[in-house]
């Protein structure tokens, strides 16, 4: 009882969608990939996707939190999207995969935290679906909860997430802007030697291909050999694994959701995920043994909404062609790279009992980018 009142005096609550922050790469000059990007460079720019933060930050030992993804704001239980998850490197404990592997939707906000918090967030998930307008039968929820282990900055054995957090997150969820760094579910990671966190990054095809948007969050929490537009930073920077046989471990975990406006069914959306995969491996991750790399993809196209109550035998959809689909490949693929490089240049040094993480040398970096010609 005494720990408990400690750390309700301690903990400072925040609600992590418009807070200020330095500036992201491109406005430095940064700019990855050729694809334009959606107008706030966010998952949110999927219309309709709504995201919610909320950090817990108590004392010297708790540095933890959630982050909420809305594919869309109402009752997902009733109306689940069509979804896919692709498993780059299993070492994790991401719950709800199976269904979803199965029959290729998601029917609840798919909600991120730390290692050891899956089974208080999933309760919470399950608890607000349940309480949904319309779920009073409901006896069957399968929540998507995904995690990095975060223990390194957070006393992760106090499982100090709340369901109460995890409401709060959802509740607060908005679209527009999406706090990134030291925040939610990344408020304790690492990533590249560096402090990791929350990322995102958007990009909008042309009308003349769809005029589609594929949408990136990440939560950066893994190492390997950091590059940011191609430029060895890590190597140049001295802070990269296997440096020496002493120094430096690639694992850790990242999570990776992507929303697409696209008509994709799973199919599709699952060979979407896999090229977020290629996004991380151009910041230079490489899924080490000791990481869990899940992307979670999910279609907000309202005719591909597979209803609850069936009132027919049949579905009919029309879903984008395959040959129509490269470019939501490549738009992916560069989303994803820059929303873990957001999630770098965002995050702030930590120290505190669990341990220590150094933001990204900015400075440096931007005059390493100078160097090879890659600021614009």
């Amino acid at each position: 009882m005494r720990s408990v009142l400690l750390l309700c005096v301690m903990y400072l609550f925040v609600q992590e969608n418009l807070i200020a922050q330095d500036k992201r790469p491109r406005e430095y000059g940064i700019q990855i990939g050729v694809l334009p990007v959606g107008k706030n460079n966010a998952i949110t720019d999927v219309a309709g996707v709504e995201v919610g933060q909320v950090t817990l930050h108590g004392g010297d030992s708790v540095l933890t939190g959630v982050t909420a993804i809305l594919p869309y704001r109402g009752n997902i239980f009733q109306q689940k999207v069509p979804a896919a998850i692709y498993l780059g490197n299993g070492f994790g404990k991401l719950a709800g995969y199976s269904q979803v592997e199965e029959l290729g939707n998601i029917e609840t906000p798919i909600v991120l935290t730390n290692t050891l918090s899956v089974p208080a967030v999933a309760a919470a998930v399950i608890d607000y679906t349940l309480n949904m307008p319309g779920n009073e039968q409901v006896k069957s929820v399968n929540p998507v909860v995904g995690e990095t282990n975060d223990a390194g900055l957070n006393d992760i054995r106090g499982r100090h997430i709340r369901e109460s957090d995890v409401q709060q997150a959802i509740q607060q969820a908005v679209g527009g802007p999406v706090a990134e760094g030291n925040v939610g579910a990344g408020a304790g990671t690492r990533c590249f030697g560096f402090k990791g966190g929350i990322g995102t990054a958007s990009r909008k095809l042309p009308a003349s291909l769809g005029g589609y948007t594929v949408g990136v969050l990440a939560q950066a929490n893994f190492g390997g050999v950091l590059q940011i537009d191609g430029v060895p930073v890590g190597e140049l920077l001295g802070n990269y694994y296997l440096k020496s046989s002493l120094e430096g471990s690639p694992d850790g975990s990242c999570m990776m959701v992507v929303a697409t406006d696209a008509p994709l069914d799973a199919r599709n959306l699952k060979r979407l995920a896999k090229r977020a995969m290629l996004g991380l491996a151009r910041t230079g991750g490489i899924a080490s043994n000791g990481s869990g790399d899940y992307v979670i993809a999910f279609s907000t196209h309202e005719a591909l909404r597979v209803p609850y109550a069936n009132r027919g035998s049949l579905l009919n959809q029309e879903v984008l062609h395959n040959d129509a689909i490269s470019p939501l490949f490549l738009a992916c693929i560069e989303a994803t790279e820059e929303a873990i490089v957001n999630a770098l240049f965002a995050a702030q040094t930590v120290s505190n009992r669990n341990g220590s993480a150094q933001e990204l040398p900015v400075e440096e970096v931007l005059e390493l980018m100078k160097t090879y010609n890659r600021l614009k």
